[in-house]
């Protein structure tokens, strides 16, 4: 047996991957109500984004709470907000885990936060691109989404993340966006853009 086998959920007993099927709702909601994922930055100055976001949306809950069996084993959480941290909190960066977390858990939000004085404005794309090769003689350009490499306006750089979330395969379409600026002094958050599909959008 490969080590730490026993503690894959496929390999336990009760598991069943029909939990999973697309007219199903997903058996992970049962233990942990996740709905919400936010984007930001990994900055620790704009931990509180997450809080700040659960706190404008009214009816969230962060950071929750662990729940635990007679036992004393973690089986679940009362969280419902999940938090995805990158350089400069692109869209780009997330998307994964956005398609990873819809699966498990079926994501109805998906928020996009950009903050103040994030690292990512200090620089454009091409010179990344350029230090980058002067230093590690190696070629980042084609790998990468050229907008999602840095920041130049707060203002387009969050409505391109949110439309790169509407555009891609990795979000379904009926998942409600939206995206946030939020001032990392002051700690106030205000809503940029929002996409919200009409009722009854496929998915």
């Amino acid at each position: 047996m490969t080590k730490y086998t026993e503690y894959e959920f496929r390999t336990q007993p009760w598991f069943d991957e029909s939990w999973f099927a697309p007219d199903s709702t997903s058996r992970f909601s049962q233990f942990i109500p996740m709905k919400t994922i936010v984007i930001h930055c990994f900055d620790p100055r704009a931990s509180e984004i997450p809080q700040a976001v659960a706190d404008y949306l009214g009816d969230e809950v962060y950071p929750g709470e662990n729940i635990l069996d007679e036992a004393g084993n973690r089986v679940g959480n009362t969280r419902t907000l999940f938090a995805v941290s990158n350089a400069g909190g692109r869209a780009v960066g997330a998307l994964q885990s956005v398609a990873t977390m819809d699966y498990l858990f079926r994501v109805q939000n998906v928020v996009v936060v950009h903050h103040s004085f994030c690292g990512a404005t200090a620089f454009t794309p091409d010179t990344l691109i350029g230090e980058f090769h002067d230093h590690h003689h190696a070629e980042i350009g084609e790998i990468f989404d050229h907008d999602s490499l840095a920041i130049g306006h707060f203002e387009d750089s969050i409505r391109h993340d949110v439309k790169l979330l509407r555009e891609s395969n990795a979000v379904p379409k009926n998942v409600k966006l939206y995206g946030f600026f939020y001032e990392i002094n002051s700690g106030k958050l205000t809503e940029v853009v929002r996409d919200v599909p009409a009722s009854g959008a496929s998915q």
